[in-house]
């Protein structure tokens, strides 16, 4: 593994721990294991794998992940790697749903604090991976109305004030990486997300979402921030570039 960049890495990670978490699964879906017992386990899995194969072949960055304990290692450190080892679990423990993902983000440090230079996002239960390099192509223009995709479970305030503003079509599904994947693979124009969230939930998605020419933002417009200090960024926009400037004009801001 020495031998790939950090993009081909990054692939891998996600790649390879996606596969591990589908065959996890049914494993124990077979032996009777639902619910809470399920997604433990998954949790577990993934996170060991990656921590694993991150201490073998990056041992010298830092690693920021919803699994571990955070420390104030990584504020210093010049690479970071920002992982979510299993995004949905909820949708992982019901065995007929495929919107889970595996998130792996590289952070590195710049002159302006730093940014995201590589990521990748495992839908595993599709058996597909979205990478920085090769980037995922621009999606296709969608003929008719916008389509907004939000959670399962809570419609954002903000969702239904943008959708009501362009007429937008809604859809749901499960994790943020799901829906990030979504756009940018042309299924749906708008992802907007407000009322919770921490690094680890957007930084892949966010960065093969721009690799894609996707336009990423905070619902205020301004940008996503990454290795802060505070791992909490609540709220995103990941869209059509062409939509950006709409959707933020019908939250009362401008691009």
């Amino acid at each position: 593994m020495n031998n790939l960049n950090d993009h081909e890495f990054a692939t891998y990670l996600a790649t390879e721990t996606g596969k591990r978490l589908v065959e996890l699964r049914a494993l124990l879906v077979e032996q009777g294991v639902w619910g809470w017992d399920l997604k433990d386990a998954g949790d577990a899995m993934a996170q060991e794998f990656l921590m694993s194969q991150l201490r073998e072949f990056r041992p010298d960055d830092a690693v920021l992940s919803e699994e571990a304990l955070d420390t104030s290692k990584r504020l210093n450190a010049e690479r970071v790697w920002i992982i979510d080892p299993l995004d949905g679990t909820q949708e992982f423990s019901e065995a007929d749903r495929n919107d889970w993902a595996v998130h792996v983000a590289l952070w590195q440090r710049d002159n302006n604090h730093g940014s995201l230079v590589a990521a990748a996002v495992s839908l595993p239960a599709i058996e597909m991976t979205l990478s920085t390099n090769p980037p995922p192509a621009p999606p296709i223009k969608h003929d008719g109305p916008p389509r907004l995709v939000v959670s399962r479970t809570r419609t954002p305030r903000e969702a239904v004030i943008v959708a009501e503003a362009l007429n937008c079509d809604a859809m749901r599904l499960g994790s943020a990486g799901a829906k990030a994947m979504s756009v940018v693979l042309g299924e749906c124009d708008i992802y907007l997300h407000t009322g919770g969230q921490h690094q680890w939930d957007s930084a892949a998605p966010v960065a093969v979402a721009r690799a894609a020419g996707l336009h990423t933002s905070r619902v205020d417009g301004s940008p996503l921030i990454y290795n802060d200090e505070d791992t909490w960024l609540p709220d995103l926009i990941i869209c059509r570039p062409e939509l950006a400037e709409p959707v933020l004009a019908a939250l009362g801001y401008k691009k």
